[in-house]
């Protein structure tokens, strides 16, 4: 079902722009999937990097193999176009929305096993998981936002002030908040446990596709149909940064889980990675034949891939070099020739580091989860192919391809290694252990709900019966009385 290759020299290739900032190299296609039958509307990778999930306006989701020769899931149950996936944070479950007004949890394995319930009066736009893995908020053409819980999938709790369409909604890394954007030209930030929108933020020339927040939780960005990406701060509630890179509207955007750069998706059929360090582009991916409607980083921001109206699945190799993560990330407002600087530095308090989202994967299971000689190949046949057809949007691009950003030095994967050991991290052979019981918990509480559900339908059938029995009495009653 699923198939990868490597891409002509004539459709896939990656541009460089600025200066490079904290890059090894260039970012490679390592692997390409065919299957969808139709425009590809989402993706997200396992925790674990060994598969990853896709919607497509076919109605399908489709589970693909990491492993080479490993064949591809589809889940048919939605009735209506996929709209958003996205893998639970253990990496056991699937969410999926939908056109046909449904959510479904699946168990991504082959036996498809699936729990639906109707979410919304109209089109599911969104979907996303608690960091905690809990909860689902989904956002939907009825105008409102709903939380639930993924045990049972309980309803919480709605937020009802957009007046239009809402496309996504997001909670923060630490759940305490939601982000939503709206066609009401509106990005809104919420408390979910007081239910109140703490502040809107508009949009004058247009609407944000796509919304999300920062792994540090103290700023947002928005993929916009005004061709631009913003970002703002939530604190300050200003805006950070203005791109103006895209010649099309922004479908999607995803940040680096360094917190460093931020990919983004556009209808100009290329992807675009910036460093949000220095306030620039840094790279033009193109790949797609027509417009790039999806893209995600992986957990650990090693890959990101992307999805296209062409109905192809690319998986990248970012090839970044990111040591500091969260801690050292800074917003700068530099101008450039493709940005928009709005303020001044001084004017935002910088970004401070917060607690980074815990997931209960094991890093040598995503270091092997791929066949390393399948990856060099594929590597070293797309570095090929971008060396044929690179080019550089300036002149001093190639005397600073090896340039470090200043503050930000290069750390090799032994020092890592060094420093996560005396941190006392977890064994790996218990990480595994751990990931396999919280699988198997997962697998459980699945199974659990499609018992609830069927001995709700008993139970529903049996008060019927009883009903239809005392009418009965009654009416043999009568029937004796008169």
């Amino acid at each position: 079902m699923a198939s990868y290759m490597n891409i002509p020299a004539n459709l896939c290739f990656v541009s460089m722009s600025c200066k490079m900032s904290s890059l090894q190299s260039d970012p490679t296609l390592e692997r390409h999937f065919k299957g969808h039958r139709d425009n590809v509307t989402s993706v997200d990778f396992s925790c674990n990097m060994k598969q990853i999930a896709t919607g497509s306006m076919d109605s399908s989701v489709m589970i693909w193999n990491m492993k080479p020769q490993m064949r591809a899931y589809r889940f048919d149950g939605h009735k209506d176009a996929v709209t958003s996936v996205q893998f639970s944070p253990s990496g056991h479950l699937v969410a999926s929305a939908s056109r046909d007004k449904t959510v479904r949890l699946w168990v991504p394995s082959l036996k498809a096993e699936s729990t639906a319930f109707k979410a919304h009066t109209a089109t599911v736009r969104s979907i996303n998981f608690s960091a905690d893995g809990q909860n689902l908020v989904t956002a939907s053409d009825d105008k409102t936002i709903k939380v639930w819980t993924v045990h049972r999938q309980k309803f919480l709790l709605s937020l009802n002030q957009h007046i239009n369409w809402v496309r996504c909604a997001k909670f923060s890394p630490d759940d305490r908040l939601i982000v939503s954007s709206s066609d009401d030209k509106t990005i809104k930030l919420w408390d979910k446990n007081s239910r109140e929108c703490i502040h809107s933020f508009y949009e004058h020339a247009g609407y944000a596709n796509h919304v999300d927040f920062h792994p540090s939780g103290t700023c947002i960005a928005a993929a916009c149909t005004d061709n631009s990406v913003k970002v703002w701060d939530i604190r300050s509630h200003k805006m950070l940064q203005h791109y103006q890179v895209h010649s099309g509207v922004v479908n999607s955007l995803s940040f680096h889980p360094a917190g460093n750069f931020l990919i983004t998706a556009s209808s100009d059929s290329t992807m675009k990675i910036l460093d949000l360090v220095e306030g620039k582009l840094l790279y033009t991916l193109h790949g797609h034949q027509g417009p790039v409607n999806c893209v995600a980083f992986s957990r650990t921001g090693e890959y990101f891939s992307s999805g296209g109206s062409d109905e192809q699945v690319m998986v990248w190799k970012s090839n970044f070099d990111c040591a500091e993560g969260i801690d050292d990330f800074r917003l700068q407002h530099k101008a450039a020739p493709s940005l928009q600087a709005v303020g001044s530095s001084t004017a935002q308090p910088p970004l401070t580091p917060s607690e980074h989202r815990s997931q209960a994967c094991d890093p040598s299971e995503h270091a092997n989860g791929q066949d390393s000689h399948t990856k060099s190949g594929s590597r070293s046949q797309s570095r090929a192919t971008r060396s044929q057809t690179f080019g550089p949007l300036s002149s001093s691009s190639s005397s600073t391809h090896q340039t470090q950003t200043p503050g930000l030095p290069p750390h090799s994967p032994q020092v890592q290694a060094q420093s996560q050991a005396s941190d006392g991290g977890v064994p790996p052979g218990l990480a595994s252990t751990l990931e396999h019981i919280i699988g198997q918990l997962d697998i459980l509480t699945q199974t659990v709900s499609i018992l609830e559900q069927r001995l709700t339908l008993t139970e529903d059938k049996l008060k019927e019966c009883l009903e239809n029995q005392m009418e009965i009495g009654l009416h043999l009653q009568r029937r004796e009385e008169a």
